[in-house]
Formats: structure tokens, sequence, C-alpha cells
């Protein structure tokens, strides 16, 4: 049998209410009081019954992430730190993965699995603001990712525009004039690569330059192939370029492989700069310059607004949705830095 909240009131000799009001951290416990409940907590092992405290409230305590693919270590590095972000809260994190694909963010965002869970983060690539403005009923929801909505719901997301500007602005620092942009999409101009192919353009036009269509390179997806394909085609091309800024990191390493493959040096040559900063780039055989969004305040403001909108409930009191920006910042590292002008 489990230690109950009895066994340790017997040791602490104080009500079961005291025990229950020290571990469900209310402050109206004198000091010397609290530190004799934990004491007997503490060598008596006592661990609290979670569930049963979810379910007297009407809850599971699980929340859901959904991502497009958990094999992009950006996305790997997002869940981890919602995980890490919802376990301060005592919350359990349902993860799920949609491809990417419309029919399963839509599926996974109409409230599928909604009787195992009590709300849903959802960082959505494909879903149109048709589909969640047709959302009737559901857990309560909050959107992650650079999307942009105008749709209903909290949305976590960092400027883009201006993120891409900075990477850009960094590369015109060093005098680098011929940038080319990696990761151009057909999709709808909402899309978080439409933003930052507008970043790119605004800064190198800000900057008296000009934005050539020819040094925009589109990609079929968003991986390390089809980095390298994209590099390769603009050197196939004959483009002249001495910098690169790529939709993302691991974009932007395929990019730097298929460069060395061409005999060009990172960053002599070509300066490169990534968005993300994962991991991997960080331990490069040449360590890449990237954009960081603050994935940890990310993560957080995304279990606050949903535990928020959970613990409202139905209520008025329930604030208006927002759209709420986390932080970012430019990491510099060997891919650009000392880069100085080649043209």
């Amino acid at each position: 049998m489990g230690v109950s909240l009895k066994d340790v009131a017997l040791r602490a000799g104080v009500s079961v209410k005291t025990v229950s009001n020290v571990v469900n951290a209310y402050p109206h416990v004198t000091p010397e009081t609290r530190a004799r409940v934990q004491r007997a907590i503490d060598e008596l092992g006592y661990r609290p019954n979670l569930t049963a405290r979810h379910l007297r409230k009407g809850r599971t305590g699980i929340i859901a992430l959904a991502v497009p693919e958990l094999g992009n270590p950006y996305f790997a590095e997002v869940a981890g730190a919602v995980i890490d972000a919802a376990a301060l809260h005592e919350q359990i994190v349902l993860l799920d993965h949609t491809a990417g694909l419309r029919e399963k963010e839509a599926l996974v965002s109409q409230g599928f699995r909604a009787h195992l869970i009590d709300g849903l983060i959802l960082s959505p690539i494909q879903l149109e603001a048709e589909d969640l403005l047709a959302r009737t009923g559901g857990p309560p929801m909050v959107l992650l990712g650079e999307r942009e909505y105008d749709a209903p719901y909290d949305h976590i997301a960092i400027d883009n525009v201006a993120a891409a500007r900075a990477a850009v602005r960094h590369l015109l620092d060093l005098g680098r004039r011929h940038i080319a942009f990696l990761g151009a999409r057909q999709e709808s101009a909402r899309q978080p690569a439409h933003l930052r192919l507008r970043g790119w353009r605004q800064e190198i036009t800000a900057s008296g330059g000009v934005a050539r269509d020819a040094l925009v390179a589109a990609t079929e997806g968003y991986d390390r192939r089809d980095g390298a394909v994209a590099m390769a085609a603009l050197l196939d091309r004959g483009e002249r370029l001495d910098a690169v800024f790529a939709y993302n990191d691991v974009v932007a390493l395929g990019a730097m492989r298929a460069l060395s493959e061409r005999g060009l040096r990172v960053p002599q040559d070509v300066a490169v700069v990534g968005f993300d900063d994962v991991e991997e780039g960080r331990y490069a055989a040449v360590s890449l310059t990237t954009v960081a969004p603050d994935k940890h305040e990310i993560a957080r403001l995304a279990v606050d607004c949903l535990l928020e909108r959970i613990a409202a409930g139905s209520r008025q009191a329930a604030p208006p949705p927002r759209r709420i920006r986390p932080g970012h910042r430019l990491v510099v590292r060997e891919s650009t830095a000392g880069a100085g002008r080649r043209f």
C-alpha cells in the first residue's frame, strides 16, 4: 500500500487537511507546521496521487502537443521544452505527429482524442484559417509556430520578418552583397517561408541593393537534402553569390555540404546563416550562425496560455485571443565570423 495523507498527518501530528494544504502549496500554513509536514513527507516517501487530484477537478492532467515532424530537430527541441514546462505544472504531455498534412492537422484540431486531454498545443503547417474558424467545441487550443492566422485562438510566434531582416543585416554588415535565399515555397503568403523571404527582400532593399529573384531558390521540403539540392542548382546556373540565408538550420547544413563539394569555403567564399539554432548546427564542422528563437520562452508561454484557458473553461472572464511574440536573437558562429567582403 502507498503512503497516504493520513499516514503523513499521523507522523507530523497534524490534521489531514493541514497536510493537504501543504501538499497543494496553500499559503495559510505556519512555517513551523509546513516544515514539520514536509519532514514527514520526506521520511515516509509520500507522493501525491496526481490522477486522483486531476479527476476531482474533472480533468485528466494531460495536454497534447501536435507537431508536423518529430524528426526535425527544431520540433524535437520545442517538444522537449514543452514537456519540461508542463512538468512544472504537474501536467503530462501527449505527443502527436501530423506529418504536416492538412487532413491530420484538421483531425487533431477538431478534437481527435478530446476525451484523453484537457487542452491542445498545435503547430500547424498546412491548416487554413477556415479550418480553424470551422472548429466547434473540443478542448481549449493554443497555436504554435510562425504561420499567420486570423483565428480566435492564442498564437505564440516570433516575428519572422524582423528575424530574417536581422540575419540579412548581419551579412550586409560583413560586406556581402549577393545574398541567396534558400527555402522559398509556393504556398500561402502567410507561411513562415514567405515571411522570411519578405524579410530578406526588405532588408536588401533598405540597404540600397536589389533583391534579385535569381538568388531565390525553392525547395520541396526543409531538410538537409533540400538545402543541398537548392544550393547545387544555384551554383549550376552560375549565379554570383557570396552569402546564403536559409529557411532553417538543416537546409543551411545541406547547403554548406554542397558548397564544400564544389570547393567553396565557408565563410571565406560564401557566408551562411540558418534559422532555429538547433544543436546540430552548433557542432557542425563549421559551426552555423543562426537566428535563435527562445524555445524555452515559446514553450512556457504556450503551456501557460493553455492552462489559463483550461482553468477559465467557458467563463466569460477568459481573456480575448492573444498574439504573443517571444524573443529571438542572432547567434554568430564560424559560418559567418570573420567573413570579409569578396565582391
